[in-house]
């Protein structure tokens, strides 16, 4: 019905709640962004010294011919003008070249109201029937952007424009997913990749309730969170860290219990980002070039990527956010497939589709396919959506279900009971008097400690170098260890470091080029300039107050008299030959705009081989943002310790010093595999870049790996992990024993399933198919929390994916029962053929134990 074939209009690039100013596009800018080289020196040195080489060839030859070295006839035959790819014969200089990649569905499905929407649609269809066409179009258009320091309105990411006739106030949507972002008096909560490597579902929920009563207390209506997209494909993603893991189980979990715990609050989730957004490279049209496509086959679309999506469609979510990306060359917000056929049909998505911002790139064909708000506001949309109503380009029905659908989220959180107005907590400008709004709550302590501590996992432990005891003489190095020398506001300030998460790393720097799609500038791998607690851009936090380790650590030794030594920026620093432990705390930044630049550093590789070199007992501490290779060192016999710290928010500090010191347990485990060398990830570890006859249209083709990202990869390469997925260190130790297997009775087990479709897709999909039991025993001299994992081998699927985690506490000396609820989905592989879930007869392997490497119960589940 619609295409692509749209006329783009040139608009401001904006990043999630942030217009960013366009850079002027010459002739040398455009060809360093369609030939990432040039923007390198060696490839500054090529376009000087090629035409000079050309030129001696030249003359060479003229002096050879003078010579009588030839006739000047060819002796080789001329092609005929065949180009290889990329060298301009061939080059795809029209997106006409990709339609049909993407399966058109129309109409946009309108919403049912059923199950527990039913009150909230009936709510908001009879206040969208007293509206006009222009009402309808105030719901669905941005009213104006903030920047996040000095906005328009407010301080709030994005604003949604009131209708006071009808004594509705609008909204107010904001960042971000560790926290309300660029506002005074909030906290810092840890963030996902932390929330992830905790393993606690229970902590998952109270954190999101924490966090959702901030967003309430300041007026925020929409939630721009949480994020299960990226997934974590790639491995140098810039938000990976936004996001929980790269196993679609886990992340489907957590994403759950934070929708439910957000929402408890009144506050509306936008889960993000639909779907594919796995690079930031080329993730926007910048300089000519088209944003980079995502291809997914229909499979690996829905066992892995789409599937924390389902997750959180099932527990409620009120909002979606479409993507920057393309998916198999449709813009995600045109993309009907995705949004009418996959989101709104099949897994019966009740709530609103919100455009990320600037995200939206055709006017009729978005609001076809199943978009409904867009952020921050669009000349393609206002004005352009009422004329296109009018003339009959859009439907009256289709305007009435985007405003229906916008309103029915509003309803079903209770927003039009005893909300705050839109905003009352975000001034537009911190600098001027304002209206203190204090949304921090004495309860949401133990929550930030608890959370910060559980996402910590220790991964090497030997000579039992922790828990430290009141050591004699503590020397700390590295330039993590400090708070940032700047935490502080800057009014118009634009991408400003401390309202971006920039503080640590060169002021904000690196994030403000990302930003401009300046995508292979000279970015650093670490923030240099502070501890880390948090990564960079849009789902960056900025707390009142924040614990660094080194305040902490020096608090402790104050009171145990213990003496120390410390450098936060010597790479070479010297070492007191007493001193016993060396703590070198140090980082890998990442940041929305751009995507890291390597899984390791030679700096910090030097400074922690420095240390080990002169210290005999050396325990290193990572502020990760993702995955960080070790191998440079790890094997030292100096390197007693290591700890992967990931971004655990404002109580960073306190909850370092409790597990150093022994006052807490490492309970946490990672939510992603650590390579011995970045060649082990293949050619995922790195984003993919316009090249060939795509240099106009950047693909990323998922479907050569399919469903086997991490471990899976390593399971079916067969290649041995440094840190398996799962893996992680205690003070105690446990042993697991007494596997059952007991199938349900009277479970259906027919191959496809029957159910309507409900919020979540076919309600028969959660039916419990087994339960799978297990026994957990402390066998060491301390208390401690036990991650237990169930792996399921489905037939003709990866050798094992997780399909359940516990997490109990067990005294020393005492065991504990964990068991595990099997769904008709957890058991099921996606036939692209019947486009349903099948769950096919034969053999399941059941395997349980404490890491995807580590699991000595094994079984068989009989279908």
């Amino acid at each position: 019905m619609f295409t692509m074939a749209e006329e783009k209009q040139t608009q401001p690039q904006f990043s999630q709640g942030q217009a960013v100013l366009p850079v002027r596009s010459t002739w040398w800018t455009r060809l360093q962004h369609r030939f990432p080289i040039l923007q390198k020196k060696r490839g500054v040195a090529l376009v000087i010294g090629l035409p000079i080489l050309v030129l001696l060839g030249l003359l060479g030859l003229i002096a050879l011919r003078n010579r009588g070295g030839g006739d000047g006839s060819s002796g080789g035959s001329n092609n005929g003008g065949t180009l290889g790819p990329g060298t301009g014969g061939d080059i795809i200089t029209d997106d006409t070249y990709f339609y049909g990649q993407s399966e058109p569905v129309y109409p946009s499905p309108p919403m049912t109201g059923t199950g527990a929407w039913t009150d909230a649609y009936n709510k908001a269809a009879g206040f969208v029937q007293q509206l006009t066409t222009e009402e309808k179009v105030i719901l669905a258009s941005g009213l104006s952007s903030s920047t996040g320091s000095s906005g328009i309105v407010n301080g709030c990411s994005g604003n949604i424009g009131g209708i006071p006739r009808m004594n509705f106030s609008g909204f107010c949507l904001n960042d971000g997913g560790q926290g309300v972002r660029g506002t005074d008096f909030v906290s810092g909560f840890p963030s996902g990749i932390h929330v992830a490597a905790s393993w606690n579902r229970d902590l998952a929920r109270s954190r999101a309730e924490s966090i959702g009563l901030e967003f309430r207390t300041k007026g925020v209506n929409i939630h721009l969170g949480p994020v299960v997209g990226p997934l974590g494909r790639v491995l140098k993603g810039g938000r990976n860290w936004e996001g929980f893991s790269p196993d679609p189980y886990l992340s489907g979990i957590l994403v759950s219990e934070t929708v439910q715990g957000i929402q408890a609050q009144g506050v509306i989730t936008s889960t993000k980002h639909f779907i594919g957004n796995e690079q930031e490279t080329y993730r926007q049209p910048f300089y000519g070039i088209e944003a980079v496509s995502s291809n997914i086959d229909d499979q690996t679309l829905h066992e892995l990527y789409l599937w924390p999506f389902q997750d959180a469609v099932k527990a409620g979510t009120a909002n979606v956010m479409c993507s920057y990306n393309r998916v198999n060359n449709s813009y995600a917000c045109a993309n009907s497939k995705l949004q009418n056929g996959v989101l709104k049909t099949e897994l019966g998505f009740q709530g609103a589709i919100t455009s990320d911002w600037g995200a939206l790139h055709a006017g009729v064909a978005s609001a076809e396919a199943g978009m409904d708000m867009v952020m921050p506001s669009s000349s393609l949309w206002e004005n352009q959506l009422t004329q296109s109503v009018e003339n009959g380009s859009v439907s009256e029905e289709r305007i009435s279900d985007m405003a229906t659908r916008i309103m029915a989220g509003y309803y079903q959180l209770g927003q039009d009971q005893d909300f705050p107005e839109p905003g009352v907590g975000m001034p537009a400008d911190l600098t001027k008097p304002h209206d203190i709004v204090d949304a921090r709550n004495d309860s949401s302590q133990k929550v930030l400690l608890d959370g910060a501590i559980e996402g910590h996992v220790l991964v090497k432990n030997i000579n039992g170098a922790l828990p430290l005891k009141k050591p004699r003489m503590l020397s700390v190095f590295g330039y993590s260890a400090k708070n940032p020398d700047q935490w502080n506001y800057k009014s118009n300030g634009g991408v400003a470091a401390w309202t971006f998460g920039g503080e640590s790393s060169y002021l904000g720097r690196d994030s403000i080029l990302g930003f401009q799609g300046r995508y292979f500038e000279n970015f650093s791998d670490i923030a240099p300039n502070g501890t880390l607690f948090s990564g960079g851009g849009s789902g960056a936090v900025t707390p009142s107050s924040v614990s660094s380790p080194f305040e902490a650590l020096n608090a402790r030794a104050f009171n145990d008299r213990t003496a120390m030594f410390w450098d936060s920026f010597t790479p070479d620093p010297d070492v007191a030959s007493s001193s016993d432990p060396c703590l070198v705390i140090v980082n890998a930044f990442a940041s929305e705009g751009f995507d890291r630049p390597g899984l390791r550093d030679d700096y910090t590789d030097g400074l922690i081989q420095h240390v080990a070199d002169r210290c005999s007992n050396t325990i290193v501490v990572f502020h990760n943002a993702g995955v960080r290779l070790v191998d440079q060192w790890i094997d030292h016999p100096n390197v007693t310790a290591l700890i992967f710290a990931h971004l655990p928010g404002e109580a960073s500090g306190s909850a370092l010093v409790s597990l150093l010191y022994g006052e807490s347990n490492p309970s946490g485990k990672l939510p992603y595999t650590v390579a011995r060398n970045e060649s082990d990830y293949e050619g995922f570890a790195g984003p993919d870049l316009a090249q060939g006859e795509f240099v106009n249209f950047p693909q990323s083709n998922f479907s050569v790996e399919g469903v086997y990202i991490d471990y899976r990869h390593f399971d079916l390469k067969n290649i041995t992990p440094r840190y398996e997925f799962g893996f992680g260190l205690s003070y105690t130790t446990f042993e697991y024993s007494d596997l059952q297997v007991t199938k349900r009775d009277g479970a259906n087990t027919d191959q496809y399933p029957t159910g309507a479709i409900a919020e979540g897709g076919q309600e028969d999909l959660w039916d419990v198919v087994a339960t799978i039991s297990a026994n957990i025993q402390n066998t060491g001299k301390v208390d401690g929390a036990e991650i237990a994992q169930l792996y399921i081998a489905i037939p003709n699927a990866p050798a094992k994916q997780l399909r359940g985690f516990e997490k109990p506490t067990i005294n020393a000396t005492t065991s504990a029962t964990v068991s595990f609820d099997l769904t008709r989905r957890d058991l099921s592989v996606w036939d692209v053929v019947a486009q349903k879930w099948s769950l096919q007869t034969g053999e399941y392997g059941v395997l349980i134990g404490g890491s995807s490497r580590d699991l000595p119960l094994q079984g068989t589940l009989t279908i």
